[in-house]
C-alpha cells in the first residue's frame, strides 16, 4: 500500500473507463486514503468490469458516463484513444469550470481535450506508464491552458498514489513515450536476456528471473535516491574483475547505442501517431 500526504482536497472522482489502468487508479486512490469508495463513481462499456469494480472496492457505477460527470468534482478519462471524443460529446453537457477533466488517453492533445469541451474547463493530460499497475509507475502531466497550481497539485497527489510524478511540456510528450512509456519493454527484453544468462550458466529459471528483477529494482532505487549511474557503475567494477569483463562485452555489442536508437525511433513514431 501506498500512502501518499493528502496535501489537497480531493473532492468526488469520476473514472470513465475501468480497464487496467482506470482500474490501477481507484486501487491507488483508495489505498492511499485520498478518497473514500462512496466517493468514487465509475462507468464503463463492460458492465461486468463496473460490478467487479464494485465488489471489489465498493465505489459507486453509474448508468451511463454523463451520470458519472455529474456526480464528479474530478473526471478521470481512461478510455481509448478512438472513443475519447464520442465521451468528451457525452459528458459536455454536465461539465463546468468547476470540474478538473484529467485524460490519460495515449496520444490525445490538450488541444483537442478542450475544444470539445465547455470553453474554460480545467484540463491535464497525464503520460502513466504500465509499471503504474502495480504501484510503481511513472507519469508526466502536461497542464492546459486553464488548469491552475490548484488543480496541479490535485494531479500530482493522485497519481503519486500509483508511483512517481513529473510535470512536462505537450512538445516534450513524445520523448516521454519513448523513454517511460515504451521502457517497460526495454527494460523487460534486458531483464529477460540477464535471467537467461544466468540459466545458461546453472541457475534455475526461477532464481534467475528474482535476481535479475530485484537487481533491476535496486539499481533503479539507487538511481532516484542520487547515485549517479556512472558512479554506480564504477563503484560495481573493480580492476581486472568479472563487472568490467562484461561491461566490455556489452560495449562491443553496442547496447548504449542500440537503446538510443530505440528511444529515438519510438519517439518519433509517437509523434507520428498523435
Amino acid at each position: 500500500m501506498r500512502r501518499v500526504k493528502k496535501i489537497v482536497n480531493i473532492k468526488k472522482i469520476g473514472v470513465i473507463g475501468a480497464g487496467a489502468m482506470g482500474s490501477a487508479l481507484i486501487r491507488g486512490f483508495l489505498d492511499a486514503g485520498l478518497v473514500e469508495p462512496c466517493d468514487v463513481t465509475v462507468s464503463d462499456i463492460d458492465n461486468n468490469t463496473i460490478q467487479r469494480l464494485k465488489e471489489q472496492f465498493s465505489v459507486s457505477t453509474a448508468v451511463d458516463n454523463l451520470e458519472t460527470a455529474r456526480n464528479s468534482d474530478i473526471v478521470i478519462l481512461a478510455v481509448k484513444p478512438g472513443q475519447v471524443k464520442v465521451v468528451l460529446e457525452e459528458i459536455a453537457p454536465a461539465i463546468t469550470a468547476d470540474h478538473l477533466l484529467i485524460s490519460v488517453a495515449a496520444g490525445v492533445k490538450i488541444s483537442f481535450l478542450e475544444e470539445n469541451l465547455p470553453v474554460g474547463t480545467p484540463v491535464i493530460r497525464v503520460m502513466p506508464n504500465v509499471p503504474s499497475l502495480a504501484g510503481e509507475g511513472m507519469s508526466a502531466l502536461v497542464m492546459g491552458s486553464c488548469a491552475v497550481e490548484s488543480h496541479q497539485k490535485v494531479a500530482e497527489v493522485l497519481f503519486a498514489s500509483v508511483g512517481r510524478v513529473i510535470i512536462v511540456s505537450e512538445k516534450e510528450i513524445d520523448a516521454v513515450t519513448a523513454v517511460s512509456g515504451c521502457g517497460p519493454a526495454y527494460m523487460a527484453i534486458v531483464l529477460e536476456a540477464l535471467a537467461d544468462g544466468g540459466v545458461k550458466m546453472g541457475l534455475s529459471r526461477q532464481v534467475a528471473l528474482e535476481l535479475a528483477a530485484q537487481t533491476m529494482i535496486g539499481t533503479g532505487r539507487m538511481i532516484l535516491n542520487g547515485e549517479h549511474p556512472a558512479v554506480l557503475k564504477d563503484r560495481v567494477c573493480s580492476p581486472g574483475g568479472s563487472t568490467i569483463s562484461g561491461v566490455h562485452v556489452l560495449e562491443n555489442g553496442g547496447l548504449r547505442g542500440v537503446l538510443l536508437s530505440a528511444v529515438e525511433a519510438a519517439a518519433k513514431r509517437s509523434g507520428e501517431l498523435q
